[in-house]
């Protein structure tokens, strides 16, 4: 019998992130505590920018943001969002949207299967993905609850379940 496998990724739905930002854009257009204060959301390359004219304004509209990101299933593990900056008359908060998994990190999750998953189990680094195989699929679902029951920095996914 050949040997089950799966891959765990970090990715993010890129329209699900654009609608998420387009409600939320919608939102801070309508909402009355945000009128007249110039507040904006919007792509810049890879990385949203959120332009307001004070600082709690700029952080109103990254809260509105993130809940957004949350109704759209993405996770906040997902958003790097660095700390508000003045850029002329406007506060500026700039935030990435981080995909794959890094290789501390690849190297940190191997070792969690290792030393507390299944012994069956083996774990190779692919790029920024994980490959998991096993020869029972019912260590391979093991491995996917404990990852899931650990509070790693990033989102994970389970995909190619085979």
């Amino acid at each position: 019998m050949a040997d089950s496998s799966f891959d765990i990724v970090s990715e993010i739905d890129r329209q699900e992130a654009d609608n998420a930002l387009n409600q939320a854009r919608k939102e801070v257009s309508q909402r009355y505590d945000f009128r007249g204060t110039d507040t904006d959301i919007e792509w810049s390359g890879e990385q949203i920018l959120i332009t307001a004219n004070s600082e709690d304004r700029a952080t109103a509209a990254l809260d509105v943001l993130q809940s957004k990101m949350i109704k759209r299933g993405i996770s906040l593990k997902s958003l790097d969002s660095a700390d508000p900056f003045e850029s002329g008359k406007q506060v500026k908060i700039v935030t990435t949207l981080k995909e794959g998994i890094a290789q501390d990190m690849a190297k940190k999750i191997g070792k969690i299967i290792r030393d507390e998953g299944p012994k069956s189990v083996k774990s190779q680094i692919q790029g920024e993905e994980i490959r998991v195989s096993s020869k029972s699929r019912d260590d391979l679902q093991e491995v996917i609850a404990l990852l899931k029951g650990k509070d790693l920095d990033v989102a994970l996914q389970f995909q190619n379940y085979r």
